[in-house]
């Protein structure tokens, strides 16, 4: 068992070895029948035509193998950016479809006011043009619904929204700013319970937390802190230990009978929502009852406040970062892993025994949305909420400081890529659960207890015997009884295909493009192989439409970042914070250099973090966490020479 363990941790390096070997049997085979006087347009098949006909080792046999992987990697790695160019042209386009109901409400409203009308903005008009707009009514399991519907009369207050903001020496003014944004929505007064998830390790952190609180405590239905211990064995510092502790701690203050109604929202320090984010997804949870505990709600993310100040590649880095996250995100889809911000019901993360805070779960947005999907045998369903919400790209202070301060942010942005790339270790998680859903594929029976209540660690189900006692006596009568649908292996399927994209592709793409370049060098060109030399010109034709793709990409991004910042910009405005704040306006015509950053990005941020956490992870499964610096708006106020707004275009 240990070494099963130990083997599907290392499961991207050891996948990664492999490849490496095969690409040096095939080069050095080639290079010793040179070595010993063989033509080099002599095909291998003539040179094995004397050997048994059943080697399945033999020369021509690899070269095949190797290959038609080619073929296999290259039209991977041509397919993603295709999925990702139509998530975001559809979420580009309701997004328009969104920014449009909005206007003619407003329009509707100054046209009442005019009258001296108290007609409601949700009459019975408005109410039925925006139903018309939904993507989608159907709440099958495990489908993804884009939802347009922004009606304030489906946003009852008794959905709680319990946000939870991990934080680890994040600056007073990050965190200031992000509760400043969630204090300017409407609703947040009446359903939001804001915790801010510290860490013991910090210094000083509860009067750090409590200046915070004192200065919120009127602005939100409720706001307190959690302080993570340092002295939890097994527990790192962090996101996910910081939200696991948190989780633990509101789960206390819901009954049983609110649980059903209670959304816990987990988001980064720097991370500022609209308020329709709450709205849709209150909407969305009401609306579909059958699935309401069963739904995981993901957003896509936009890096639209300080990519001005950024270098190009960092900029770029970002945007494919996103482009990764939003690729899951389009209509139809049903694996959506979230990136950063994401929400989902109390009593699904009582069914998981909430967040898990060792070595595997550094990525706790992908690492919950394995728990979740899991141990609900693949059957998660995921919505997609319309409203992107905005990040700070990161930086290592190196603006104005010539090649000296990109070096900085560079260096900066590669931190945060490696401990992305370390998440690879989930590839491991995934398979041990896939093991486990197999196992347990007939027995379907379910129960748990509320997270607070649930042995630390625990999955939050409740063994037979537990059960049976509690039928018996009602001794715990919080425990909650279903059964689950069957094990759906396509969706698991194409969860490992999502899987194989993030922490295999980047490095299996390198090695193979350049060992086919040097096995071709080898051969002049000439594949040894009879009816494999069409396979290698494919893969130069999957290539360059990858490039092409990107570039695609990059383009229709440039409308989706028009509609996303100059939405947030009129909420700002609205909310009377848009004073220092930041706002980064694309400029296509001084954003050529954007599409030139590509290839070097791949390489950068893609390819050799990858390298490095898979071979990593040979000696070492823990990574140290660090905290990027972020843009805020009080800092935007110190560096301005105007008290205005910071309106600015990328240069």
């Amino acid at each position: 068992m240990f070494l099963i363990t130990w083997c599907s941790r290392r499961a991207g390096g050891l996948a990664m070895a492999g490849t490496i070997w095969l690409t040096y049997w095939v080069i050095s085979g080639e290079r010793g029948h040179q070595l010993h006087g063989y033509k080099q347009n002599e095909s291998i098949d003539s040179l094995a035509s004397n050997a048994p006909t059943n080697n399945l080792l033999g020369p021509s046999n690899r070269v095949r193998v190797f290959a038609y992987y080619c073929l296999f990697i290259h039209l991977l790695v041509a397919i993603f950016p295709l999925r990702s160019n139509w998530a975001l042209f559809t979420i580009t386009k309701s997004l328009q479809k969104m920014a449009h109901i909005a206007t003619a409400s407003r329009d509707l409203d100054l046209a009442h006011q005019r009258r001296g009308s108290s007609t409601s903005l949700s009459s019975a008009e408005t109410l039925t043009s925006s139903r018309e707009l939904t993507s989608s009514s159907c709440s099958e399991a495990g489908e993804s619904d884009i939802e347009l519907s922004v009606d304030s009369e489906m946003t009852p207050n008794m959905i709680i929204h319990a946000i939870v903001i991990p934080n680890y020496k994040e600056e007073n003014d990050t965190l200031r700013e992000t509760l400043e944004v969630l204090a300017s929505h409407p609703q947040a007064r009446a359903t939001y319970d804001v915790y801010l998830a510290m860490e013991q390790r910090e210094s000083d952190v509860e009067n750090k937390a409590m200046l915070l609180v004192n200065e919120f405590m009127r602005r939100f239905r409720s706001i307190s802190f959690t302080v993570h211990p340092s002295s939890i064995p097994g527990e790192l510092a962090g996101k996910g230990s910081n939200l696991a502790w948190a989780a633990r701690q509101l789960s206390q203050r819901y009954t049983p009978a609110q649980r059903k109604d209670v959304i816990v929202t987990g988001i980064d320090a720097d991370s500022h929502l609209l308020a329709n984010y709450f709205t849709l997804v209150t909407t969305m949870h009401v609306a579909h009852p059958r699935t309401a505990t069963t739904t995981l709600y993901s957003a896509p993310i936009i890096f639209d406040r300080n990519a001005h100040n950024v270098p190009a590649i960092v900029r770029v880095a970002d945007i494919m970062w996103s482009a990764a996250g939003m690729s899951g995100l389009h209509e139809g889809s049903y694996v959506a892993p979230p990136t950063s911000v994401y929400s989902l019901p109390l009593e699904l993360v009582d069914r998981v025994g909430g967040w898990d805070c060792d070595s595997e779960a550094i990525g706790e947005d992908l690492h919950m949305y394995l728990k979740c999907f899991f141990a609900l045998n693949g059957n998660l369903t995921v919505r997609t909420v319309l409203s992107p919400v905005s990040q700070t790209n990161v930086t290592g202070g190196g603006r104005d400081k010539g090649l000296r301060g990109i070096g900085m942010d560079m260096r900066a942005r590669y931190k945060q890529a490696l401990r992305h790339m370390w998440g690879a270790l989930d590839t491991g998680y995934a398979l041990r659960k896939m093991a486990e859903v197999w196992r347990e594929r007939k027995h379907t029976s379910r129960a748990f207890r509320p997270l607070h209540t649930s042995p630390d660690g625990s999955d939050g189900y409740i063994p037979q015997a537990q059960l049976d006692i509690s039928n018996r006596t009602g001794f715990f009568s919080d425990i909650v009884t279903d059964t689950l649908e069957g094990p759906d292996y396509t969706r698991i399927f194409v969860l490992f295909h999502r899987l194989f994209e993030a922490h295999f592709l980047p490095v299996q793409m390198t090695i193979l493009v350049i060992g086919s370049t040097l096995y071709l060098w080898l051969v002049d060109g000439a594949a040894d192989a009879p009816g494999i030399g069409w396979i290698f010109g494919v893969c130069n034709v999957l290539r360059t439409l990858g490039f092409i793709e990107v570039g695609l990409y990059l383009f229709l991004y440039e409308k989706f970042h028009k509609i996303c910042v100059e939405t947030r910009e009129k909420e700002m405005s609205d909310a009377g914070l848009t004073k220092g704040m930041h706002f980064s306006h694309r400029a296509p015509k001084k954003n050529w250099i954007d599409y030139f950053m590509v290839p070097l990005v791949a390489t950068a941020y893609g390819s050799l973090p990858c390298a490095q956490a898979l071979i990593w992870h040979f000696w070492t499964l823990d990574l140290v966490y660090t905290v990027s610096k972020k843009v805020t708006r009080q800092r935007g106020k110190s560096v301005s020479s105007t008290p205005e707004k910071k309106v600015e275009t990328m240069v």
